[in-house]
């Protein structure tokens, strides 16, 4: 037969997350911080390639840029690039579902 255990007799064995080795010495806010400022940084970065394909495409249907290859190029980085954060986010709110369906 199975032995209640009373959540008092547990407690006291059971570390809090501030002291655990792994998370000492990480400042949360920083890491947060940097996480953020880098997101912003590939999002800006995708957004300044989606506005240069636009940009070339629209000199070339005028005249003042002759190379086809380059307005092609500069579509499929900013195609690519656009691709690459949309995947991302749909497995990030793939993950963030499978945890809030998580029983407890």
């Amino acid at each position: 037969m199975e032995k209640i255990v009373n959540l008092t007799q547990i407690k006291p064995s059971i570390e809090p997350l501030e002291n655990s080795p792994s998370v000492k010495g990480v400042p949360a806010s920083n890491s947060n911080d940097e996480f953020i400022k880098d997101l912003k940084g590939i999002l800006d970065k995708v957004s300044e390639d989606q506005v240069q394909a636009q940009t070339i495409a629209k000199s070339y249907e005028v005249g003042e840029e002759s190379s086809i290859a380059k307005v092609m190029v500069a579509q499929q980085v900013s195609s690519l690039g656009f691709n690459m954060v949309l995947n991302v986010r749909n497995k990030v709110l793939s993950a963030y579902r499978d945890i809030i369906n998580m029983p407890v």
